[in-house]
């Protein structure tokens, strides 16, 4: 049956403003041309969507052309604002955003574990509060018993833990800050006119990596996040999967050999966290003679691996390491959130997963043009920071042929080694075809620790699988909160026929 005038008009309108939201400003002619409708129909649509307040005139196209049919049409950034939040274990970052997504203030704020909730949650807010007002977002209507600060529109949080599928809600979980619960209500009550969506942290970072980052050309792929904790999202034919209970990609609690325990319930201690959590990865560098950071969070784990392959790329004149973007912020990411002591960690894994002195601190050389990762810093999934002009392949032959007098080669194969234990997991139960190191690690471990880690999967398992380094690291979470927010958003504002000339 032909849609109804209304709903081919409401069609139309929104097939107009994700074209302008994807390409930006736009003239009719090209509206026309992208769209494949009649220009007395892109007129329309024209008039209809400037009326209502979504579009407008932005500019010319082309210094030689003037008049109505040179005229640019653009989304009328301002008619909404949004804000992004990564809920962190030890602080918050905040970023404020109009419609179209462009930054226009940031806050961060550290909480200390001592901290009560009261005070945790009115210093996060504090943070919201100053980016809203930095950002020049128009003051909501004052309300009797109420202090409002701002008209959001949507407000996106990425935070560690499970999300009920159900209601949308942060579950209670054990090893979680109270806090993380009350601020979501909190700004329930505080931003009463704004939606407020809660997404694992995990989650959201894969959406950033696979719209904006490193598997911007993948419908399938599993992103491992490396951080203060570990986790995983996976996203399968395009779509981000969750589990029956919200927990799929739990791999902090995956029971993996090399542990002196097993995980529990309310415990990941003895799982994956335990090898591959960012105190077990400092101690496993210290236990190399590396130096130590300086913390034992996610930016000091990923200071000692861009350490690491900073020396190695040195001493083979492979490529140059350039310092990575990861942030340094209060507290870390990772859907086990739990912090493993660096003296358990230093005690987590035997000589076969890859402690000093063991055979598997050695990697075997992979097959010259292997395509172990991708071939270069400017291919999709080269870290970008560091990125490096190497072929993985040749990078773990020449790591393997290091290993025996470089303790930074050695650090490598080692956690290599131990994230390969759970990738192999994961690859045989999904066979994703893809695995993303992501967070400030994979980030800083970039091609060379993809490669890595690619290589021993390829001797793990029948089941061919390309390893990528996040381009993203330790923003991802954010960038995914600000595009949750803003397709929500947009969803809202674009979609409804009795408001696009229904």
């Amino acid at each position: 049956m032909p849609a109804s005038p209304s709903t081919a008009r409401a069609i139309n309108d929104r097939l107009a403003l994700r074209l302008l939201q994807q390409e930006g400003p736009l003239t009719a002619g090209q509206l026309k041309q992208l769209t494949g409708l009649s220009r007395p129909t892109v007129a329309d649509l024209v008039d209809r969507l400037t009326a209502a307040g979504l579009i407008t005139v932005v500019g010319e196209s082309g210094e030689q052309r003037r008049g109505p049919n040179a005229r640019l049409y653009g989304i009328v950034a301002d008619r909404a604002h949004l804000a992004a939040l990564d809920v962190r274990t030890e602080g918050v970052l905040v970023l404020v955003s109009d419609l179209v997504g462009r930054v226009l203030a940031e806050a961060s704020v550290p909480i200390d574990a001592d901290s009560g909730t009261g005070p945790a949650v009115e210093q996060a807010v504090a943070a919201v509060e100053s980016a809203v007002k930095e950002a020049g977002v128009p003051a909501a209507p004052e309300r009797a018993g109420v202090r409002e600060w701002g008209r959001l529109h949507t407000v996106g949080i990425g935070a560690p833990g499970l999300i009920d599928p159900a209601t949308g809600d942060l579950r209670d979980s054990a090893g979680l800050p109270a806090w993380h619960r009350s601020l979501v209500a909190t700004l329930h009550e505080r931003l009463p006119g704004a939606r407020v969506t809660v997404e694992n942290e995990t989650n959201l970072a894969a959406l950033a990596e696979q719209r904006e980052g490193a598997a911007r050309d993948r419908d399938t792929f599993v992103l491992l996040w490396l951080g203060h904790g570990v986790g995983a999202a996976v996203v399968l034919d395009g779509t981000l999967r969750r589990g029956a209970s919200g927990g799929t990609g739990e791999i902090g609690f995956l029971p993996v050999p090399g542990t002196d325990t097993l995980p529990s319930a309310t415990d990941c201690a003895g799982g994956y966290h335990s090898l591959t959590g960012a105190a077990a990865i400092v101690s496993l560098a210290t236990a190399h003679g590396l130096p130590t950071p300086p913390t034992t969070d996610g930016p000091g784990a990923a200071e000692a691996v861009r350490g690491a392959v900073t020396a190695v790329l040195a001493r083979t004149g492979s490529g140059t390491a350039r310092s990575g973007a990861g942030r340094a912020s209060a507290g870390e990411t990772g859907s086990c959130d739990g912090p493993v002591t660096t003296e358990a960690a230093a005690g987590a894994g035997p000589a076969s997963l890859g402690e000093p002195g063991s055979a598997a601190g050695s990697v075997p050389a992979a097959p010259a043009g292997s395509g172990a990762g991708p071939a270069s810093a400017d291919q999709p999934g080269a870290g970008a920071g560091p990125e490096y002009a190497v072929v993985a392949g040749d990078v773990a032959e020449a790591v393997a042929g290091l290993a025996g007098e470089l303790p930074a080669a050695r650090f490598l194969g080692a956690l290599a080694d131990r994230i390969a234990v759970g990738a192999a997991s994961v690859v045989a139960v999904l066979d994703p075809g893809c695995v993303v190191l992501g967070g400030e690690v994979g980030q800083a471990g970039g091609t060379v620790l993809a490669g890595l880690v690619e290589e021993r999967l390829r001797r793990m398992s029948p089941l061919v699988t390309e390893v990528r380094a996040s381009s993203l690291g330790g923003t991802a979470v954010l960038r995914g909160a600000l595009l949750t927010a803003r397709d929500r958003a947009q969803d809202e504002l674009f979609a409804p026929p009795e408001r696009l000339g229904g």
